[in-house]
């Protein structure tokens, strides 16, 4: 039987409008009206309703809207699965706030909205959409394009971000979107190739609160491939049918797709045939590959949405002046920082998209035929990547302990090796390989990637920690396969090597059960796209990069006292040319005494691409070093030297220093960018040492810099005064306390601004009392009590080795597990807590492989980190003072 569903038809305005009148009503009572205050920004007004579609199912909805009465372009604003309206509250206020009329809801099945959950199925999910495009249509402060048809875009993350795609195929009247980390083709997406992504399937229906929420017949499909391992055709049929792919003739409005690099639920290869179809229909289209997914990362959630926002004013406001970005942007990674295992982030881009596939060059690979088993059971499965522990508590923790999770087992892949890269290899796209392939099973199915392997052969690295599955039909007579690799962005390393690796299991896959043996051998050298016209900015901070919310003032009264008389300082230190920042038995006392300090004997360094946290509880004499450091005041003993330099105030090393100590003065009545132009010229510098506009590119106000300041939030000032301290980029940044104030999507932005800025070689020291913001953005710590140094170094020798791992479980752990998982060679014990397991490792034991033993026992593990918080040691090392 043939499941497909059949299309919609795109509604006509006009009996669209008349239909909405029949089916979708405001429930007597559910609408509500309430106001958002936001300092200085225009007061959002949000109406929240209840919306019946005619077939019992109602949808729960807010409606945002901001500033004057009047027309506006609307937003349609979908969320993630699993989530609900509230997800997406924060970048709805947003686009109020920038001039839309915002809807958001919680679709069919999620939050307070009714009904079955249909993996946005044309009659349902996408149905709603149409009907809710009728409300706004009727809404007098939404801009018509003509009677019936308002103007209106989509966005959305994930499952928000499909609806988004889905809408603009069934629906004429949406006129642009911008979808990010989604599926273009479901089916593809959980059956790549025929195989089953066990995994990330039942995660789809544990999120969604089980198989009994879902449509019956998705239900059914599910339990069915389940059960059997194998898709079928009436399980890709019943997928494609809901999935964007399904009207790829019908999308044909501007399109922005952003997709995550660190994603094996939805991989690049999905937005680029997103790219690739909606091109062809003669919309315009920007592609944007970001550092995050659905596997973790940085998501760059403000960059993402003040492009967005871009994106939005060209195409619905018609400003033909918005900067909406290249055609296509990469974040790039510059290795992982030793000291905390963070990606290093910047970023490029090209005039046109690329696609997987340009300016490919042939990496020759050496192996002879190799033979190796798909044991009984597909067990032990190798490790890749673990749906569902990606994100800040799991795998990416697991990083600052140097850890890498992929694992292959001994007798159950096959490798084939390059000779080291002769010069750096930058990969962009999907490489691609062809083998032959045989089978004592009629059916075969392999999963290939390609490590990045260093000189000494041991230390690899898994791109994004992605694989590619295929399935060999008819694989006893030998067949050979073309693999198509996982696209990726990664650079290898002049003398690293490649290293293709063809395993027989994968955990996050269903494999088949019963025993075989395959044999592989190679027919081709591995082809590497490395996309020639995907370039670096010359400016060594990306231009598109997240505003840090922080403030920068005070460096324009060291600049000033430049021209105040200079007292005789020391030479500079040539051995110290290239420090940023050295500070040796430095001791300042109180004023009027003569034994009372507020800094006492302090020394330490700071290198270059550090982001170093100045820790300590209050009175422990941070900002009194900070002030120091400025040459804002004088030091009694000791002394600090700045790339050499002594420093005294009025010191011209100052002007290498940007700094914010107590906040950013401006005047209300000019712009931002007035503001900036004004404080520059005091400086006396010349204008075009400003570097003006990359200082405004990393603050991310967009239109706003046109406007008066009076009316700006508080996370605009902070944007602003960032902007200011970064005027000139200088080579060290100061900031003192820079997250009082904000809320915890400003701290987050914050955070990232601040690493990348170290990335590019500079360097960044941070007072802050938000030990969980500084254990996730600094290298680095010096922590101070009574005005001494406590301790210093890198943030996780001071935190711990993390031979303690804390072992997150869906349920409780019974004592007869938690003794096997003692028992196990490498583990010196495991003890039950409320969160799951505390294991600590033995001197043999390690992370990788206790993942893959945890995975045997079938405990229900969600995530996987170190034990010991930077509070934790803090508290220890300061003795609970603070």
């Amino acid at each position: 039987m043939d499941l497909r569903l059949p299309r919609l038809r795109r509604p006509r305005p006009r009996r669209a409008l008349a239909a909405a009148a029949a089916v979708v009503v405001v429930l007597a009572g559910a609408g509500t009206w309430t106001a958002v205050a936001s300092d200085d920004a225009p007061e959002v007004r949000r109406a929240d309703r209840v919306m019946a579609t005619g077939d019992g199912v109602r949808i729960d909805t807010s409606f945002f809207t901001a500033g004057p009465e009047g027309r506006r372009p609307a937003v349609l604003l979908g969320h993630g699965f699993g989530g609900s309206k509230e997800d997406v509250r924060a970048q709805a206020e947003d686009l109020a706030r920038d001039g839309y009329a915002v809807l958001t809801w919680s679709a069919r099945g999620f939050g307070r909205s009714t009904g079955k959950i249909g993996l946005n199925d044309p009659e349902g999910e996408v149905a709603d959409v149409s009907r809710l495009v009728d409300w706004l249509a009727a809404r007098p402060e939404v801009r018509l394009d003509k009677d019936g048809d308002p103007r209106v875009g989509m966005a959305g993350n994930s499952y928000g971000g499909a609806i988004a795609l889905l809408g603009a195929g069934y629906d004429d009247r949406i006129d642009a979107v911008a979808p990010a980390i989604t599926y273009f083709d479901l089916a593809e997406a959980l059956f790549p190739d025929g195989v089953f992504k066990k995994l990330w399937a039942g995660a789809f229906v544990t999120s969604g609160g089980g198989c009994a929420r879902f449509e019956p017949e998705l239900c059914a499909m599910y339990e069915r491939v389940a059960e059997s391992g194998v898709p079928d055709a009436r399980a890709r049929a019943l997928l494609e049918a809901r999935s964007p792919a399904a009207v790829a003739d019908r999308i044909d409005v501007p399109t922005l797709l952003m997709q995550g690099q660190t994603d094996s639920l939805f991989p690049l290869g999905q937005a680029d045939a997103a790219a690739r179809a909606i091109r062809a229909n003669g919309a315009p289209v920007g592609v944007d590959w970001l550092a995050g997914g659905h596997d973790g990362g940085d998501p760059e959630t403000g960059r993402l949405h003040e492009r967005v926002r871009a994106w939005f004013d060209r195409y619905l406001k018609g400003d033909e002046s918005a900067d909406t970005g290249p055609a296509f942007r990469v974040t790039r990674t510059g290795g992982v920082d030793s000291t905390d295992g963070r990606a290093q982030l910047r970023g490029a881009s090209a005039d046109a998209y690329p696609g997987l596939h340009s300016g490919t060059r042939t990496v020759e690979l050496t192996g002879r035929e190799q033979r190796f088993a798909n044991p009984a059971g597909a067990n032990p499965p190798a490790v890749s990547a673990l749906p569902g522990i990606g994100g800040s508590g799991g795998l990416s923790q697991l990083s600052s302990l140097g850890i890498g999770v992929s694992l292959d087992f001994p007798g159950q892949h096959a490798r084939f090796e390059s000779a080291p890269v002769t010069r750096d290899l930058r990969v962009t796209g999907s490489p691609a390989v062809t083998v032959r392939v045989r089978s004592t099973s009629d059916d075969a199915v392999l999963f290939a990637k390609v490590y990045d392997v260093g000189p000494d052969g041991r230390q690899q690295v898994l791109p994004s920690q992605l694989v590619t599955p295929v399935r060999v039909e008819g694989a006893r007579a030998g067949k050979d396969v073309e693999l198509t690799l996982p696209a990726v962005d990664h650079e290898v390393r002049k003398g690293h090597r490649l290293r293709l690796v063809l395993a027989s299991t994968d955990l996050a896959y269903a494999s088949p059960a019963a025993p075989a043996t395959y044999t592989v051998s190679l027919k081709s050298g591995l082809t590497v796209p490395t996309a020639p016209g995907v370039t670096t900015a010359a400016a060594p901070l990306p231009a598109w990069v997240v505003w840090l919310p922080v403030a920068g003032a005070v460096t324009a009264l060291a600049l000033l006292l430049t021209g105040r008389r200079r007292t005789a300082a020391p030479a500079p230190d040539p051995d110290l040319a290239d420090v940023p920042l050295q500070i040796t038995g430095l001791s300042k006392r109180y004023a009027r005494s003569a034994d009372r300090y507020a800094v006492r004997d302090l020394s330490f360094r700071v290198d270059k691409g550090q982001v170093l946290g100045l820790l300590g509880p209050n009175g422990a004499g941070k900002t009194t070093t900070l002030r120091m450091l400025m040459g804002l005041i004088k030091p009694d003993d000791g002394e600090i030297r700045v790339f050499g330099h002594a420093v005294r105030p009025g010191a011209p090393v100052l002007s290498r220093v940007g700094a914010f100590v107590e906040g950013a003065g401006f005047l209300p009545h000019l712009s931002g960018r007035e503001n900036l132009e004004l404080y520059w010229a005091a400086t006396g510098r010349p204008p075009e040492d400003a570097h003006l506009d990359e200082a405004l590119e990393i603050a991310g106000l967009g239109d706003a810099l046109a406007r008066a300041v009076r009316t700006y939030s508080q996370g605009m000032r902070q944007r602003l005064a960032i902007a200011q301290a970064m005027l000139g980029l200088p080579d060290l940044l100061i900031l003192d306390e820079p997250t009082n104030g904000l809320d915890p999507p400003q701290i987050r932005e914050m955070r990232e601004v601040m690493i990348r800025y170290a990335a590019a070689g500079r360097t960044v020291i941070v007072s802050s009392h938000l030990l969980a913001e500084v254990e996730q953005s600094c290298t680095h710590l010096v922590v101070m009590d009574r005005g001494r140094l406590v301790q210093a170094g890198p943030v996780h020798d001071i935190i711990g080795s993390g031979d303690t791992l804390l072992v997150g479980t869906v349920t409780p752990v019974e004592e007869p597990l938690a003794e096997k998982v003692a028992a196990l060679p490498g583990v010196e014990s495991a003890v039950r807590t409320d969160e799951g397991l505390l294991v600590r490792l033995g001197a043999d034991g390690t992370a990788p492989r206790l993942i893959a033993e945890l995975v045997r026992l079938e405990v229900p593990v969600t995530s996987v980190g170190p034990h010991r918080r930077l509070e934790d040691a803090f508290l220890t090392l300061i003795g609970g003072s603070a």
